[in-house]
């Protein structure tokens, strides 16, 4: 057998990164943007919009146990994992562009549409994104190459999710010469082709090297017996749902947050104080000398503000990766998740005492829970992996992608609930989609949605790893246990 514990190459490692920058491009819009998507462009009503978002989600999740049985089960001269990659590459684009058109098909041809679209690009994420987290946890067996590979992977993400929640809407306005409905599709028409692309690369240039022994056979029931007995995966399928509950719900928020509770005024103020609407102005003037188009950025203050609030918090989320992998080798991946988590929650949750003009204080506390919450990102899919490791050592048995299936659910059902959760707040609140302003109750729900609520979770997720029994020491025994069993 291949040495499981070999260290990966730097070509390796960004072939594999760039897996998920594809996936992003659509994930993250599809977390950041769908009820947005859904309310202001293609105009389906919000409450509508919630049970969308929501049972679609669910629908999607519920697949990802029966897609980690059968990539489990695939065996090609690929591998198990790399194979699923490649052929769903083309289906993912082509379905991502699809989920974000506008045919006009009448209100309930909308609604069809719109379930059907999001149904398919939540399965097909799922054969998609499943054996491509699972092939994290058989590219190599040491656990402190997984930590360096989640910080590139997820460098990769970051770069996405900058694409995503700063440039997309000036990207859909340049690209939709001002028509979103149009701008959505053609931006969505451009990430598909980029996504295909990096998806082939990325199965290119990895390779499978923790193989199951080839005598080792169970069935679906022996499996599935396998993770309800095991803790440490109960305790991360929580965990995970949890997190994308917040994210899904804050994300969504905040383009609602900026338009309606912080004030316009001072938020024009902040961005000619802090030089970027000079910058842009400068930008552009440069542009127009050398006979260019101007760059069409949003010329109103709370979406030039969202995008570099964004802007900011990403940039130091990806600070905030470049130290998690030294910090968790040296003091263990759950211990280091458990602090920077709590301290990223309690910067979220100071979002409900700022007033409408404490412009300035926004930007820091984002920046600050950007940070925290980036030194948590390559652990939780470490630990994952490390869960997978944990299984084979007590069990004797490894099935990597039905671990990871089960994450992926929880993903997906996060993600379902925390996006219902921003349209069914806004249906509760009795938001009313593009009206220049919003009822006082409207406002305070959506300030309490993106501090209280969203923190919530958060918190909940802090005190569930209390629970989780694979600290530093338990890491280094399973792997060498693991090193010892594999080699003979």
């Amino acid at each position: 057998m291949t040495n499981v514990n070999q260290k990966l190459s730097v070509t390796e490692k960004i072939g594999y990164s760039l897996g998920d920058l594809a996936a992003n491009l659509i994930f993250q819009t599809l977390v950041t943007f769908i009820a947005f998507f859904y309310t202001d462009v293609y105009r389906i009503p919000a409450a509508t919009a919630a049970t969308i978002i929501f049972l679609g989600g669910m629908a999607g999740a519920f697949f990802n146990p029966v897609m980690g049985m059968i990539a489990d089960r695939t065996n090609t001269r690929w591998g198990k994992f790399r194979p699923w990659i490649l052929w769903t590459s083309v289906p993912f684009g082509l379905i991502s562009l699809a989920a974000f058109s506008t045919p006009d098909l009448g209100e309930n041809g909308k609604v069809i549409y719109a379930v059907t679209t999001y149904v398919l690009l939540v399965v097909i994420y799922s054969a998609n994104n499943l054996p491509y987290s699972a092939l994290s946890g058989v590219l190599t067996g040491s656990m402190q190459e997984r930590n360096s590979l989640s910080s590139y992977r997820f460098v990769a993400v970051m770069v996405a999710q900058f694409i995503i929640q700063v440039l997309l809407l000036p990207l859909v306005l340049i690209l939709g010469d001002g028509d979103k409905a149009v701008g959505f599709k053609n931006t969505m028409t451009f990430f598909s082709i980029i996504g295909v692309i990096f998806f082939i690369i990325t199965f290119i240039t990895t390779k499978e090297r923790v193989i199951p022994k080839p005598e080792q056979r169970s069935s679906i029931l022996e499996d599935l017996g396998d993770l309800f007995k095991n803790k440490p995966w109960i305790v991360m399928l929580v965990v995970t749902v949890l997190v994308f509950v917040t994210l899904a719900l804050k994300g969504g928020m905040y383009v609602y947050y900026f338009k309606y509770y912080l004030s316009e005024p001072h938020l024009a103020a902040f961005l000619t104080d802090v030089g970027f609407n000079g910058f842009m102005a400068n930008l552009n003037s440069g542009l127009t000398s050398v006979g260019l188009t101007e760059f069409k950025w949003p010329k109103d203050a709370p979406t030039s503000a969202l995008s570099l609030f964004n802007a900011g918090g990403i940039i130091f989320m990806i600070v905030g990766i470049g130290f998690s992998k030294s910090l968790a080798d040296k003091l263990g991946k759950r211990d280091v998740f458990a602090v920077a988590l709590l301290a990223s929650t309690l910067f979220m949750l100071a979002f409900y005492v700022y007033a409408p003009d404490a412009i300035g204080i926004v930007f820091v506390s984002q920046i600050l829970h950007g940070f925290f919450y980036g030194i948590t990102i390559p652990l939780l899919w470490a630990m994952i992996a490390d869960v997978a490791d944990y299984s084979e050592w007590k069990n004797n048995r490894r099935a990597t992608a039905i671990i990871f299936s089960a994450m992926i659910f929880g993903l997906k059902a996060g993600l379902s609930i925390g996006g219902a959760l921003v349209a069914a707040i806004l249906a509760h609140l009795n938001y009313v989609a593009e009206a220049p302003m919003q009822a006082a109750e409207t406002v305070n729900g959506i300030k309490l949605a993106v501090s209280l609520y969203a923190s919530t979770p958060f918190l909940i997720a802090v005190a569930a790893m209390l629970v989780y029994e694979i600290n530093k020491r338990m890491e280094l025994r399973i792997e060498q246990d693991l090193i010892e069993r594999r080699s003979n």
